[in-house]
């Protein structure tokens, strides 16, 4: 994933734009960037990666340097960002959030067309900010430049663009991803995540629409071109993305999480299977929410039979060894011995997609004597790898556990009948449940049903990105 904050202000924006972006650093865990500009100094940028310290250390130092009343700044999971172009529009700076699914055929068509090249990085894969931003070159003004770039990616790209005379922001053609325009008495900002402003003293203007384009300066924000009310945006931003207090479209990520949790708990009490059990409890962090909703929709009491200790290790991942990586996970998880010994548990996670982490969950539970571990997850059986953002991308839709089981017991032909397997009140969906609880060792297992995922949101599903569990496009 990834998330991005830029300010056009009336004075320096640099300090602004260093808290707003690291506030979107729960969004990635690779490369941080912030590029700012004044007349005095031009263009300074700072990269750095942050995959073994956190953002706001990494450029403590950096905006000590830079100033200028116009700054972006960004947090990626993929590529080193934001990048600097030349190209007949000028100098600007590109930043970018999403991927792109046929940048090969785009970079093919360019070079063709124009005899022109691509530096890549050392992977030998090309940024995908530089192939927007020779996409948008082709054309004779950003706006026109950055609609022919909408209509000529497939997947999903939202970005800002840091010119001379102000910051103009892209929302993706389908809505899949947020960007919220904030105000203050000194400037304007955009950012992925509401709250990352609020603290800086802005106020929320208005989300922009699927597709909209606006230019941002320390005066104000104009709209370049108009945007549409047709939305697919990723239910996951609720589900496992989103920060607890993001808001997107009206609808409070806390809030929703909540809500879904007791509609789960409602449900088992309707359909007679809700468990005998001690405690509820949620695997953290996202699925802490989800798991108080469930307790209060149950009337269970809710409990933390195990905490993260996250003061030194905040991320699991962040060692480059991967025997240390696997020593630094079971080390963050800490019981409480007292919460575990002999207690009958249910846990709620965000959802369940390769299986691997939860395995080491429930085993490291009942070592510590845990008598029975039930759990549920937060959403649908996961069927489809993402292709629209990097939340359950794949080499194989193989490595998703639920399509695992169903390849080995039907082959490919068990592709047509996930519908069934999605559903628990069939004989499909029964086996499945049944089998992972075997290979997870679970007592007991359930999902929140894709009904139950769209009403926990309160929008209607035609204008929510369903396609990880359903493949609807």
């Amino acid at each position: 994933m990834g998330g991005f904050f830029g300010l056009a202000s009336k004075i320096d924006a640099v300090n602004d734009v260093f808290f707003g972006t690291d506030y979107h650093s729960h969004l990635g865990t690779k490369r941080g960037g912030m590029v700012a500009y004044s007349e005095e100094k031009g263009f300074q940028r700072a990269i750095h990666s942050i995959e073994n310290s956190p953002f706001r250390t990494k450029f403590e130092d950096d905006i000590e340097s830079m100033e200028g009343n116009l700054c972006i700044g960004c947090i990626s999971d993929t590529d080193p960002q934001p990048i600097l172009l030349r190209s007949k529009l000028g100098v600007y700076a590109v930043c970018t959030v999403g991927i792109i699914n046929n940048d090969d055929e785009i970079r093919n068509e360019i070079m063709s067309d124009h005899l022109q090249s691509f530096e890549v990085m050392s992977s030998g894969k090309v940024n995908w900010s530089t192939v927007a931003g020779a996409l948008i070159a082709q054309k004779d003004s950003f706006e026109e430049g950055i609609r022919y770039m909408q209509e000529k990616v497939k997947g999903t790209l939202s970005l800002m663009i840091l010119t001379e005379n102000g910051i103009i922001c892209a929302r993706d053609k389908d809505g899949r991803l947020p960007i919220v325009i904030g105000r203050r008495y000194d400037g304007w900002c955009c950012s992925f995540e509401s709250f990352a402003f609020q603290k800086l003293g802005y106020e929320t203007y208005r989300e922009l629409l699927p597709g909209e384009i606006v230019k941002l300066t320390p005066s104000g924000c104009e709209v370049l071109s108009e945007g549409h009310t047709d939305m697919n945006i990723c239910t996951f931003l609720w589900t496992y993305y989103g920060y607890p207090n993001s808001v997107y479209e009206g609808v409070t990520v806390e809030t929703m999480r909540t809500r879904n949790g007791e509609i789960m708990a409602q449900t088992e009490i309707a359909n007679g299977t809700l468990p005998d059990v001690d405690y509820v409890c949620g695997i953290p962090d996202s699925g802490t929410p989800h798991a108080i909703g469930y307790a209060n929709g149950s009337h269970i009491p809710f409990a933390r039979p195990f905490i993260k200790y996250t003061p030194t290790w905040p991320r699991s991942f962040m060692p480059q060894n991967q025997k240390m990586r696997n020593q630094v996970a079971k080390m963050k998880l800490i019981p409480v011995h007292e919460l575990i010994e002999g207690k009958r548990l249910l846990f709620v996670d965000d959802s369940i997609v390769r299986g691997t982490q939860m395995r080491e969950t429930v085993e490291f539970l009942y070592e510590n004597g845990a008598k029975e571990v039930h759990m549920r997850s937060a959403c649908p059986p996961i069927m489809y790898g993402c292709k629209y953002l990097n939340f359950s991308r794949s080499t194989s839709e193989l490595d998703l556990i639920a399509r695992k089981i169903i390849f080995e017991r039907e082959g490919e032909e068990g592709s047509a009948y996930i519908k069934d397997y999605a559903d628990r009140n069939t004989e499909r969906g029964k086996f499945l449940r049944d089998e992972i609880c075997r290979r997870l060792r679970l007592t007991s297992l359930e999902f929140q049903s894709l009904e139950g995922t769209v009403k926990a949101v309160g929008l209607p599903e035609e204008k929510l990105c369903t396609y990880c569990w359903n493949g609807k496009e």
